[in-house]
C-alpha cells in the first residue's frame, strides 16, 4: 500500500511538471528568441564600440577592457530579459545579489591591482607620455616601451627594464622630455677670479654659436657665484632632439669647444685652491711657521 501510495505521488507530482512544462513552452520559445537575438545584437554592437573605443583611446589593453565590460553588460540584460520571460525573476534578483556581495569581496582583496588599474585607465585617457617617449619619474629615466593596464615600462639608458605599477606614475611628478620635442642643455664652468667676465662671456658664446645640434632658441649665459677658487656660470642650450645620444654629444662638443676657446685666449679654468692657515690667528708662511717651530724648540 504504502509502495503503491508512493508510486502514485511521484506519478501526480510528473504530470504536473508535464503540465507546466507545456504550458511554459511558448515563454521558453520567447525567451530562447530573445537569447539568440540578444547574442546576435551583443556581437554587433561590440563591433561598433571596439571602433570607437579604438579611436578613442588608442590603447588596445583599455579599449579591448571596455569594449569586454559593454559586451557583458549586453548579454546580463539579455539574461534578464529571458529569466523575466520565464518568470524567474526571484532568479534574477539571487544573482545580482550574489553578483554584488562576490564583487564586494573581490574589490578588498585585489584593492591594490583595482588601484592600478584604474590609474592605468586614467593615464590612457589623460596620455601624460605615449610609447617612445623619454620621461623622468622619481629616479628612472628613458623611454617608455609599454603601456598596460596594471603597469608602465620604461628602459632606461643603462638598459635596464623598470616596471612602475600605475598607482606611482599617478602618486609622482612626470617629467617627459619628448613633449616639446627639444631638451636643455645645462653646463657649469669656472673661470679664474683674474679674468675679465665680459671677454669671458663673449668668447664662450662665439664658441658654442655654431654648435651641430642646437635649437634656434637663443644660448644664454649667466654668471651664478663666487665659488672657492672660481666664478662659475652656466651655460644653456637648447638640443633639437630629446634622445640622450645626441644630448650627450652635444655637451662633450660644447666642453671641448670652451676648452680650446680658453686655450686660445689665454682663459684659465682655475683647479680648486686650499690655503694652509698656521699659527691661531693665521696667516703664515709656511716658512715662517717652521722658523718658529724651529725656535720654540
Amino acid at each position: 500500500m504504502d509502495i503503491n501510495h508512493a508510486f502514485e505521488l511521484i506519478v501526480q507530482k510528473l504530470s504536473v511538471w508535464a503540465k507546466e512544462t507545456i504550458l511554459l513552452l511558448p515563454n521558453i520559445a520567447i525567451a530562447a528568441m530573445i537569447l539568440v537575438l540578444g547574442l546576435m545584437i551583443s556581437r554587433l554592437i561590440k563591433k561598433y564600440v571596439k571602433r570607437i573605443f579604438n579611436k578613442l583611446f588608442r590603447n588596445a589593453a583599455l579599449s579591448n577592457l571596455f569594449t569586454f565590460l559593454v559586451y557583458v553588460f549586453l548579454l546580463g540584460v539579455t539574461l534578464f530579459f529571458a529569466l523575466s520571460v520565464l518568470q524567474l525573476d526571484k532568479v534574477v534578483t539571487s544573482i545580482l545579489a550574489g553578483a554584488g556581495i562576490i564583487g564586494l569581496a573581490l574589490a578588498f582583496a585585489f584593492q591594490d591591482i583595482a588601484a592600478n588599474v584604474m590609474s592605468g585607465i586614467v593615464i590612457s585617457v589623460r596620455r601624460p607620455f605615449r610609447i617612445g617617449h623619454i620621461v623622468k619619474i622619481r629616479d628612472h629615466m628613458g623611454p617608455v616601451m609599454e603601456i598596460n593596464l596594471r603597469d608602465t615600462v620604461i628602459k632606461t639608458f643603462q638598459g635596464q627594464m623598470v616596471i612602475i605599477p600605475n598607482k606611482d606614475l599617478l602618486q609622482n611628478p612626470i617629467e617627459n622630455y619628448s613633449l616639446m620635442g627639444k631638451r636643455r642643455m645645462d653646463l657649469t664652468v669656472g673661470v679664474s677670479y683674474g679674468e675679465d667676465l665680459e671677454k669671458v662671456k663673449m668668447i664662450t658664446l662665439q664658441a658654442v654659436e655654431d654648435i651641430e645640434g642646437r635649437t634656434a632658441d637663443d644660448i644664454t649665459l649667466f654668471y651664478q657665484e663666487f665659488g672657492d677658487s672660481s666664478i662659475n656660470f652656466v651655460l644653456r642650450i637648447w638640443v633639437n632632439t630629446a634622445e640622450q645620444v645626441p644630448f650627450l654629444q652635444l655637451r662633450s662638443d660644447a666642453v671641448m669647444r670652451i676648452k680650446k676657446a680658453f686655450d686660445k685666449n689665454n682663459i684659465t679654468i682655475p683647479f680648486p685652491i686650499r690655503t694652509l692657515d698656521f699659527g691661531i690667528k693665521g696667516g703664515l708662511p709656511l716658512h715662517e711657521a717652521l722658523m718658529k717651530n724651529d725656535e720654540r724648540s
